[in-house]
């Protein structure tokens, strides 16, 4: 008989959890659709979107990242607002008057919180780089532009001693003008490369040089070759031309580990990219923290009733937020370690677990 009540009131607080978690974002996710519809009505009229285009095109790209960006946010609100309700009407004390730990009584919000880091996973790693795609697309085709080229002066770092130099880039027809590239040794210059034009070779996947002249050095020696052709196998593409607009937002989480190996070996920093790799998988793992957190904080019942718990609740979870903002501000654009910087809100917030899971009353 008590192994069916834990049972049935594990799947009380389950249900409780999750359809309060589905309503808040769901209430909050038509709140910020409605917000941003009535921002972008014009440019919408402007441009004469048709409103499949809008609902398919925009919204149903737009909705994913919003779901994903606030949900250890509205996790946490969740937990505070059915938390302090069954506070508030004695539940928790019936439960733990039966025989049930605080710890015991933890299980149930734990499995809610995994199942929807897991959701969470998710979206990040596979949904919303697909999702981010669409929008992109979107954006480009109604005038906003996400994606340009690099045109004139063109420095690109392609090995950790190797530079290219194109004066001019014309990317629809795949040709650069007045190319040069130097590679340094441990005694300086070892090899110079200049050309007129260089040309991508789509068929072979490299480039084709020409009227160039090779400058080779060692030490106090120097050798000069030149000719009117030359393939080259140099290691960029014309990819390495075009700026993607929040590039890492629209990969994999494969596909951001292959991209930082292949710039890291050519010497480049790439901090957004790791920070970016770091967050998916800590920023599920808020999504626990926080449910533990929320639980101690609303499980006392209080003579200010649910109002006191939300407000904590609102407080705890935005200084989260804005923890999250300024660790990611320091990874990219500091010396903060994008490791840490994707980690220090969960343990700094962990501690805090821990410390309220101690002053508890079991």
């Amino acid at each position: 008989m008590a192994r069916c009540l834990i049972k049935t009131l594990d799947l009380y607080i389950i249900k409780k959890f999750l359809g309060s978690f589905v309503g808040v974002i769901s209430l909050v996710v038509l709140v910020v659709v409605a917000v941003d519809a009535a921002e972008n009505v014009q440019d919408f009229l402007d441009n004469k979107i048709p409103v499949r285009d809008i609902f398919l095109g925009y919204y149903c790209n737009f909705v994913p990242y919003i779901v994903n960006l606030l949900s250890p946010i509205f996790v946490f609100i969740a937990v505070i607002y059915f938390t302090s309700k069954l506070s508030r009407h004695s539940e928790i004390i019936a439960m733990l008057n039966t025989g049930m730990s605080f710890y015991r009584l933890m299980i149930p919000y734990i499995v809610s919180a995994v199942s929807i880091g897991v959701f969470s996973f998710y979206l990040s790693n596979f949904l919303i780089p697909q999702t981010n795609k669409g929008l992109m697309e979107f954006k480009e085709r109604n005038g906003s532009r996400q994606i340009r080229t690099r045109n004139v002066d063109c420095h690109i770092k392609i090995s950790a001693n190797g530079y290219v130099y194109v004066k001019y880039w014309e990317h629809s027809t795949g040709k650069g003008y007045d190319f040069s590239y130097k590679e340094l040794g441990n005694e300086g210059v070892k090899q110079k490369l200049y050309a007129s034009t260089i040309q991508w070779d789509t068929a072979n996947n490299q480039w084709t040089l020409n009227n160039y002249v090779k400058q080779t050095f060692n030490g106090l020696e120097q050798t000069m070759e030149s000719g009117v052709r030359m393939d080259t196998a140099l290691n960029f593409s014309v990819s390495d031309f075009i700026i993607v607009k929040e590039g890492h937002s629209m990969m994999s989480y494969s596909t951001i580990r292959k991209y930082i190996e292949a710039e890291k070996a050519k010497g480049a920093e790439v901090k957004d990219y790791e920070y970016e790799k770091h967050r998916r998988i800590a920023f599920p793992f808020a999504t626990i923290i926080l449910s533990i957190v929320g639980l101690c904080v609303s499980s006392r019942k209080s003579r200010q009733g649910t109002g006191l718990h939300l407000l904590l609740g609102i407080l705890i979870s935005f200084s989260f937020v804005l923890l999250m903002q300024f660790a990611q501000v320091f990874a990219t654009l500091g010396g903060f370690s994008p490791f840490w910087a994707a980690w220090t809100p969960n343990v700094l917030y962990s501690i805090l677990c821990v410390f309220l899971l101690f002053k508890t009353p079991k």
